[in-house]
């Protein structure tokens, strides 16, 4: 099933207006003059360290410990996060080099 243009335009517009919404709502809601409600600052610190936390726990759900390669590459590329980001403290450095190094675990190495 293929759409109209009316309704290709339409969901152009509708997903347009979604992410304008979503970037300009905070500066409405929150102008720079005025100091953000506590809990919205405290969401602000805690959220970050969340998100990435339940993205690990996701990406490693599916691993089997018990079959090849026993989580070798998962476990590799974990450990090459850490060691990056204790050495240079760069975020993208660190995401980079461990996609690099899984991806070259799971293509070359344990293929």
């Amino acid at each position: 099933m293929y759409l109209t243009p009316l309704q290709t335009l339409i969901t152009i517009i509708a997903i347009a207006l979604g992410t304008m919404l979503t970037r300009f709502l905070p500066f409405l809601l929150f102008p720079e003059k005025k100091t953000p409600p506590a809990y919205i600052t405290y969401l602000g610190k805690v959220l970050p360290s969340a998100i990435i936390g339940l993205l690990v726990v996701y990406c490693m759900k599916g691993i089997s410990f018990l079959a090849f390669p026993h989580g070798l590459p998962e476990v590799i590329a974990v450990l090459a996060i850490l060691l990056l980001h204790l050495w240079k403290r760069n975020t993208l450095l660190s995401i980079t080099g461990g996609t690099l190094v899984y991806m070259v675990m799971v293509q070359f190495v344990f293929a």
